[in-house]
């Protein structure tokens, strides 16, 4: 029997949320974003404890410069599914967007204690402790991310400016020199920029 004043949600089977997903898929495919994001809210609407859909609809609503909502959607998400690295690891970058570096900083940690080799994860705990000025924190992050991604010159060259920042140039010049094996252009690039000459030679 109804309870009075409650109006019972109607169910939706399976199969209509499959033909959904799929109709979401494709819309996304042809492009037809608006499509794909209205199907991917009646999936929402009748799976509100699908963490997948919630984090699906937090990337959409992040794809269109609506960064709260896509916080709030992934915050939920991972209230229902705690272990997901990646999704912390998205939730910080998009709470580093909004220079909330505390929240972001706490993301990063919790995407990298899911899973350490997460280079992005290492990279973004550092960026977040330069912007709060915790610069000598900022360096084992910044190497764990260099450990993980020898050939990507991000870590290197923000490495080269917390060296610098922190009074170390011979540290400046050896990371630069490290770079230039594989960058010569950002490592000419960070000596003009930080005044410190590692000997990187003149392609020209």
């Amino acid at each position: 029997m109804m309870n009075a004043g409650r109006i019972e949600r109607p169910q939706v089977s399976g199969l209509t949320v499959w033909y959904w997903k799929q109709m979401a898929i494709w819309s996304e495919l042809f492009k037809r974003d608006e499509m794909a994001t209205e199907y991917w809210l009646r999936i929402r609407a009748a799976r509100p404890h699908d963490a997948a859909v919630a984090a699906k609809i937090a990337f959409i609503r992040a794809e269109n410069g609506g960064r709260p909502e896509a916080i709030s959607l992934l915050q939920e998400s991972l209230r229902i599914e705690p272990d997901s690295s990646s999704n912390w690891f998205n939730l910080g970058y998009l709470q580093q967007e909004e220079q909330r570096h505390d929240e972001a900083l706490q993301s990063f940690e919790r995407a990298i204690r899911l899973n350490p080799k997460q280079d992005r994860a290492w990279y973004g705990k550092a960026l977040s402790l330069i912007r709060l000025e915790r610069l000598d924190e900022a360096i084992k992050p910044l190497r764990e991310n260099i450990k993980l991604q020898p050939m990507s010159p991000y870590a290197y060259y923000q490495l080269a400016h917390v060296q610098l920042k922190l009074g170390k140039p011979d540290a400046v010049a050896k990371t630069i020199k490290r770079l230039s094996q594989f960058e010569p252009q950002v490592a000419r690039q960070l000596e003009r920029e930080t005044g410190i000459s590692a000997g990187v030679s003149d392609d020209f």
